[in-house]
């Protein structure tokens, strides 16, 4: 029932990009017994690279060729050399990059024997495909998931409730807070020609907290239905703008996705055991195909490189100093460098960054642009109210998943459930997720 709910839910978009799904579905299921059997260390990693190359090269065409093909006719053009036009008329299916690392994670722990092959295909099918986090995430482990899928799950009203609430907040979280600061954020940030630094600067603080809040509120939606469910996802936001250091940031930001970088592609390259030259590179080559990952654009290459350098001069920082972080210049620091680097993430193309960067750090401020002061009035509000409920949240050193339970906030979900129905009193539309374009 899970399987089929699954593929109806991902298929109700275009039922076409289902065989993608069940294509790599099949291919690790097979590739993993594979691994699993065979007798020789070569012949296991010829039945990885099967699973590599297959998933990765879904991967490079439905999402990469257009990119490397658009940048190749560029790079010829200035060169004098006309190139007919490469690129192919094709869509990026929804999920794709979300499903491809999470089959991925499957094969990769055979591999090295962390993880025991599932022998039920339906099992395996309905891991890379359970509906609530096909699209966006979390990106869940084997480890973690197919034992929920293969065992019996019992109702637990506590476990249901937690879940509501989860809902409940992450709905908060998108409609009432992201939403709103989008408006001020998309006005700015597609004509940034026609504003000044100031107004470029608080377009910017509100895209972080945009981002942040959309993606959260989303993770929330997600874990909270896979809770009705009777599953356990793993947190993946741990209050990032908390931290002190960019290497303490990207261990609570999008977790499931840093951990995954980690795990399967800084330590494949070596992680910190061959030297410091070879962690800083490994570093910035993570943290490029990092950014790569999130789009076929240039900006995304930069936000991903200005992460690896700066992760690189943490690291030479801190054992140099023998220190874990920067303690009272820590948060400035780490709010510095990731605010500018959203810059890249949101700007339409390299040209508008690089004018908003000039802009923001010439100082070239006057009076903000205003625009409709409802509008604005309303942003600021909203983001108070959203880092109010964080800082008590975080005050309480409570985990992002736990807090239905923990904080017995029943008055709390009945008032946000009041101020979402408000919202959509007003706004019959919501802007899509952040994260579905990846």
């Amino acid at each position: 029932m899970l399987l089929i709910s699954s593929y109806v839910f991902y298929g109700w978009w275009d039922w076409r990009f289902l065989s993608l799904i069940v294509y790599s579905s099949f291919i690790d299921y097979l590739t993993g017994l594979k691994i699993e059997n065979s007798p020789t260390k070569t012949l296991k990693k010829r039945w990885l690279l099967v699973s590599l190359i297959s998933n990765l090269g879904l991967l490079a065409v439905f999402k990469y060729y257009n990119f490397f093909a658009d940048s190749f006719a560029q790079s010829m053009a200035s060169l004098g050399w006309q190139v007919d036009d490469l690129t192919l008329n094709i869509i990026l299916p929804v999920g794709i990059s979300f499903y491809t690392f999470q089959t991925l994670s499957y094969t990769i722990d055979i591999y090295r024997d962390k993880l025991k092959p599932t022998k039920d295909i339906v099992v395996f099918f309905t891991y890379v495909s359970l509906f609530p986090q096909l699209v966006a995430g979390p990106i869940e482990r084997a480890s973690n998931l197919i034992p929920q899928i293969k065992n019996k799950r019992i109702f637990k009203a506590s476990q249901f409730n937690d879940g509501i609430f989860q809902i409940i907040v992450g709905l908060f979280r998108k409609i009432v807070i992201a939403d709103n600061l989008a408006i001020y954020v998309d006005t700015v940030y597609e004509n940034p020609d026609l504003h000044n630094g100031s107004s470029l600067l608080i377009a910017t603080l509100f895209y972080a907290f945009q981002i942040y809040y959309d993606f959260s509120g989303y993770s929330d939606i997600a874990i909270g239905s896979a809770k009705l469910l009777g599953f356990n996802f793993n947190q993946n936001f741990n209050f990032p703008y908390f931290s002190k250091s960019i290497t303490e940031f990207w261990r609570r930001w999008h977790i499931s996705l840093s951990s995954w970088l980690k795990d399967y592609l800084y330590i494949s390259l070596g992680g910190n055991r061959k030297g410091i030259k070879i962690t800083y590179r490994n570093l910035l080559i993570t943290m490029l195909l990092g950014g790569l990952w999130h789009g076929s654009s240039w900006n995304f290459v930069i936000w991903g490189a200005i992460h690896g350098i700066a992760l690189a001069i943490e690291k030479f920082t801190f054992s140099k100093l023998n220190i874990k972080n920067f303690n009272a210049l820590g948060s400035l620091w780490t709010f510095t460098v990731v605010l500018l680097s959203w810059v890249f993430f949101r700007a339409q193309d390299l040209s508008s960054s690089m004018l908003i960067i000039k802009r923001i750090l010439s100082f070239d401020f006057g009076a903000p642009f205003i625009g409709n002061m409802n509008t604005v009035i309303i942003a600021i509000l909203m983001l108070f109210l959203g880092l109010s409920f964080d800082v008590f949240i975080f005050r309480k050193k409570v985990a992002l998943e736990y807090y239905g339970s923990s904080l017995k906030t029943g008055s709390l979900a009945v008032f946000v459930s009041i101020v979402i129905m408000i919202i959509t009193l007003f706004y019959s539309t919501s802007n899509n997720f952040i994260y579905f374009q990846f």
